[in-house]
C-alpha cells in the first residue's frame, strides 16, 4: 500500500517530549525505570497544538524502555514483516542514544491512535514507505532525550557538569575523574529528572550505526532459532483453531449446510456459520483442537451456496469490458499542452496496450488472527498493518469502546499490503467465528487459520488493469506528445479513504506513476477509467499503482526510443534533465551493469538481450538493467540484474540490498508466474498460482548498487524526513521486468501486451 504523496509530513516542530514517568509509565511495571514519551501530534499540527493536546487529553506515545539490567527497549509502532523496520526504528533511537547495539531490542508497540500513529497518516499504520520516514526525526529525539536525561543524571550524582560527560556504547564517562556507569545504573535516577524541552541531534558525520554495514538486523536471531513470536506461534490455554469454508464466487451467500462429516473428524468441536464485512464475505468455520482437524472438518463440510447474487464474470470477460471502455475518453487525471493536435499529424506514432492481470499477495504467512473475546473487551494478537483502524472496526463489530479492544502486534511473515485491509476482513471474521462460537457456550480463545488455497482464492487482490498508450515523435525523434487511458477498478471507493484519497472521480493511487510522469514530453494527457460493476474485492498490492504504470511507461518510452532509433539510456537522459535523483540512478546502473559494452553473445540459438528501467515510488528512485536469453524453443531466464537505488540517507544499507533483491524476485515472480485468472467470478488457480509464484525465479544473480546520500539534502527537517530512507519496497521488480521482457516491437504499429 502507499498513500505517502497525499498526505502531509508533520512539521519537525511538531516533535516534542513530556516527561510522565512518575505519573504513568512505571504504573504496573516492574523492571522499567526510565520511560520517555513523545508528545501527540496533529497531522500538520505544531508543538503548541500538540503540547496543548498533551495537557487536555494526556495521551502522549511511548518509544524507549530503559531496564535496570541496561537493556534498551524500543517500543516500535509499525510493523515488522520481513522489511527490517524493527531495525530501522531501532538504529534511530540507538544512534542518538549511543547506545550497545548488542543490547538493543525491539517490542511491537500496542493499538493507539495518539501514542503511536504514523505521523504521515494521522493514524497507527505501516505502509506507503513511511515506517523509517514518518519516524526519523520522531526516534532519533526519542534517542536523545533519553541520552540526555542519563547524562544530567549522571553529572548530579558525580557532582560534575554535564559536558564534561560522554556516552558511547551504553556507558556514561567522566573521563576526568574515570568514573563510569551503565544505563541501567543511571536509569531509576534519570526518570526522576525533568525531560529536557530541546535537544540536539548529531551531525550526519557523526553517525555510527546511521549509514554503516555492522548494525545487525535485531530480528534475524529469533528468526533463526525459532524464538520469534508469529501469529502462528500463539497459543493460549484451551484455544480452538477455526478453519473456514468461503464461498468460491464473490458475493454468494450460505443456502445451507450439513455439517454430519464435518463432526465426525476426531478433534472437531463445533461448526459455525459467520456472516463477513462489506464485500459480504460469510461462510462456515470448523472449529477444532488443532489446524489438522479443524481442516479436514473444513474439507468434510457439504454446502449449498446461494450464488444469484453472486459475481459471475471471468478475466478474459472483464479484460474485453476494460478495452471497449478504453475507446472513449476517461475522466483527466492529468494533462498539459495540447496532445490531440500534436497526435494529429504526427511523423511516428506509436500506440500500444498493456494488460495486468489480478495479483495476489500471496504472503509466507497466510492470514490469521487469534482472538480472545471477554465481558465487554476483546484481545487479539496478530500481525497488524493498521492497528488503529483493525481497532476501531472490531469494536463497531462487538458494539463496544475501542479502548476495550488490545491489539498485540507479533511479527508478519510477509503481508505486501494484505494486513492493510480498509475493510479488516480476516480480522473481522476472526471476531465473527469467536461471536459464534460464543453463541454456541464456547468461550474458548478462537484462533482463525486460512490455508493457502483460501488465501489465493480469497480475494483483495491487486486490480487488473488495462493501459493504451499512443505516442507521438517529430521528424527529429522527439517525444512530443503522450496520450495514456488506464482502466481499472479503485483500491480506494467505498472505503474510509475515498474522501481524500479520490478527487474528481480519480483514485490517486490508480494512476500514479503515470499522471505524474517524469519524462518532459510538452504535450501530456492521462486519463482513467473506473468501472464500478466489476465485484472482485482488490486491495493495493506492494507499490499500488505503480506495479502496474512503471511497467507501461516504461515500455512505451522504450517504443519511442526504438522508434527514435536512439539508444534507450541516452533517450531517457535527454528527457530527464529537470529530474537528477532520475538521472542519477540511471547514470550509476548503466555504469554498473556496463551498458557501454556489448553484451556477450549467446549459444547457437540462443537470443541474448538487456533492457533499462527508471522509475520513481514513494520519493525512492531506482534504475535497473537486465539481462535475458531466450533459447530456441522460445524458453528463457534472467541471467543478471543490476539494480540501483536512491532512496535519500541509507539508515541501514544492508536492509535496504535485502529490500531491493528480494523485490526483483518478488516482481520477477508475479510478472512470470503470478497471474490469477477467474472463470464464472471465481479463481481457477488458487493452486498452480501458487506453487509457481513460490518457486524461485530463473534469474541467476542480481546485484544491487545503493546509491547513498551522506548526509539529508538540505533545507528544513521536514523535507529532509521526506528525503529519508525508503525500506518499503519500490517497484523494482516491475521495472526488472519491463526491462526484461521483450517489451519492444516495431514502432508505428499497435502492439499489445500481457503484463
Amino acid at each position: 500500500m502507499g498513500i505517502l504523496k497525499h498526505v502531509s509530513a508533520p512539521k519537525p516542530e511538531a516533535v516534542g517530549v513530556v516527561n510522565i514517568s512518575r505519573r504513568r509509565f512505571l504504573q504496573g511495571s516492574t523492571g522499567l525505570v526510565l520511560g520517555l514519551y513523545l508528545a501527540p501530534l496533529t497531522l500538520n499540527g505544531s508543538r503548541a497544538e500538540a503540547e496543548e493536546g498533551a495537557e487536555a487529553d494526556f495521551e502522549p506515545n511511548a518509544f524507549v524502555r530503559i531496564t535496570a539490567d541496561g537493556t534498551v527497549i524500543v517500543l516500535a509502532k509499525h510493523l515488522e514483516m520481513g522489511q527490517g523496520t524493527y531495525t530501522g526504528l531501532a538504529t534511530l533511537v540507538a544512534e542518538e542514544l549511543d547506545a550497545d547495539w548488542s543490547r538493543v531490542r525491539v517490542e511491537g508497540a500496542p493499538a493507539d491512535a495518539e501514542r503511536y500513529k504514523n505521523l504521515a497518516f494521522g493514524l497507527q499504520g505501516t505502509g506507503g514507505s513511511t515506517a523509517i520516514a514518518n519516524s526519523y526525526e520522531q526516534m532519533r529525539t526519542a534517542g536523545a532525550t533519553a541520552r540526555a536525561m542519563l547524562v544530567a543524571a549522571a553529572a548530579e550524582r558525580w557532582g560534575v557538569a554535564a559536558e564534561s560527560i560522554s556516552v558511547s556504547q551504553g556507558v556514561v564517562r567522566h573521563r576526568e575523574s574515570g568514573r563510569e556507569a551503565g544505563f541501567g545504573e543511571l536509569a531509576e535516577a534519570a526518570a526522576e529528572l525533568p525531560v529536557p524541552q530541546e535537544v540536539t541531534l548529531k551531525d550526519p558525520e557523526d553517525f555510527t550505526l546511521i549509514g554503516t554495514l555492522n548494525t545487525p538486523r535485531t530480528d534475524s536471531a529469533g528468526k533463526t532459532d525459532g524464538s520469534a513470536m508469529f501469529t502462528q506461534d500463539m497459543k493460549l490455554p484451551g484455544m480452538l483453531i477455526a478453519v473456514a469454508a468461503h464461498p468460491r464466487r464473490f458475493g454468494a451467500r450460505v443456502a445451507s449446510f450439513d455439517d454430519t462429516k464435518a463432526r465426525e473428524v476426531p478433534g472437531v468441536v463445533e461448526v459455525v456459520p459467520f456472516a463477513g464485512g462489506p464485500h459480504r464475505f460469510e461462510g462456515v468455520a470448523v472449529l477444532a483442537e488443532n489446524t489438522w482437524a479443524a481442516s479436514q472438518g473444513r474439507n468434510a463440510l457439504e454446502i449449498e451456496w446461494d450464488d444469484s447474487q453472486a459475481f459471475s464474470l471471468g478475466s478474459e470477460e472483464i479484460m474485453a469490458r476494460y478495452r471497449e471502455l478504453a475507446e472513449e475518453e476517461g475522466a483527466i487525471a492529468a494533462r498539459h499542452g495540447d496532445v490531440v493536435s500534436a497526435l494529429s499529424e504526427p511523423a511516428t506514432l506509436i500506440e500500444a496496450d498493456y494488460e495486468f492481470p489480478y495479483l495476489a499477495h500471496a504472503a509466507m504467512e497466510p492470514m490469521n488472527c487469534l482472538v480472545e473475546l471477554g465481558d465487554e473487551r476483546c484481545d487479539i494478537w496478530n500481525g497488524e498493518q493498521w492497528q488503529t483502524m483493525d481497532q476501531q472496526l472490531v469494536a463497531e463489530l462487538l458494539g463496544i469502546a475501542p479502548e476495550n479492544v488490545s491489539l498485540t502486534q507479533l511479527y508478519a511473515g510477509g503481508s505486501f499490503g494484505r494486513r492493510a485491509n480498509p475493510y479488516s476482513d480476516f480480522v473481522l471474521e476472526a471476531v465473527s467465528i469467536a461471536m459464534a462460537a460464543r453463541e454456541q457456550g464456547i468461550e474458548a480463545p478462537v484462533k482463525l487459520v486460512w490455508m493457502r488455497e483460501d488465501d489465493t482464492r480469497g480475494g483483495y487482490y491487486r486490480p487488473m488493469n488495462f493501459h493504451r498508450g499512443r505516442l507521438a515523435l517529430d521528424a527529429d525523434g522527439q517525444l512530443i506528445a503522450w496520450h495514456q487511458r488506464l482502466v481499472g477498478q479503485s483500491i480506494l471507493q467505498g472505503t474510509a479513504l475515498e474522501s481524500f484519497l479520490v478527487q474528481d472521480g480519480i483514485d490517486a493511487t490508480s494512476v500514479e506513476g503515470a499522471a505524474n510522469l517524469a519524462y518532459d514530453v510538452p504535450n501530456l494527457q492521462v486519463e482513467l477509467h473506473t468501472p464500478e460493476d466489476i465485484g472482485v474485492p482488490v486491495q493495493w498490492w506492494r507499490a499500488v499503482g505503480h506495479t502496474h504504470t512503471a511497467f507501461s511507461t516504461e515500455c512505451l518510452i522504450d517504443e519511442a526510443a526504438v522508434a527514435a532509433e536512439q539508444d534507450p539510456v541516452a533517450f531517457r537522459r535527454a528527457l530527464l534533465s529537470q529530474h537528477p535523483r532520475h538521472r542519477g540512478v540511471l547514470d550509476l546502473v548503466a555504469e554498473k551493469a556496463g551498458w557501454e559494452q556489448p553484451l556477450a553473445p549467446g549459444s547457437d540459438g540462443q537470443r541474448r538481450g538487456r533492457g533499462v528501467a527508471v522509475h520513481e515510488s514513494f520519493n525512492s528512485f531506482v534504475a535497473q538493467v537486465a539481462e535475458v536469453t531466450v533459447e530456441e524453443d522460445g524458453s528463457y531466464r534472467v541471467d543478471r540484474v543490476v539494480c540501483a537505488v536512491d532512496c535519500g540517507v541509507a539508515v541501514n544499507p544492508d536492509v535496504i540490498k535485502a529490500q531491493m533483491e528480494g523485490g526483483i524476485g518478488f516482481g520477477l515472480a508475479a510478472a512470470l508466474h503470478g497471474e490469477i485468472t477467474l472463470e464464472e467470478g471465481s479463481c481457477s488457480n488458487p493452486i498452480s498460482m501458487t506453487t509457481r509464484y513460490c518457486v524461485s525465479t530463473r534469474c541467476r544473480r542480481w546485484r544491487c548498487t545503493s546509491y547513498r546520500r551522506p548526509k539529508p539534502l538540505p533545507g528544513s527537517a521536514s523535507r529532509a524526513c521526506r528525503q529519508l530512507p525508503r525500506l518499503w519496497p519500490t517497484p523494482s521488480s516491475m521495472q526488472a521486468a519491463s526491462a526484461c521482457a521483450g517489451c519492444r516491437s516495431p514502432s508505428g504499429s499497435r502492439s499489445r501486451r500481457k503484463a
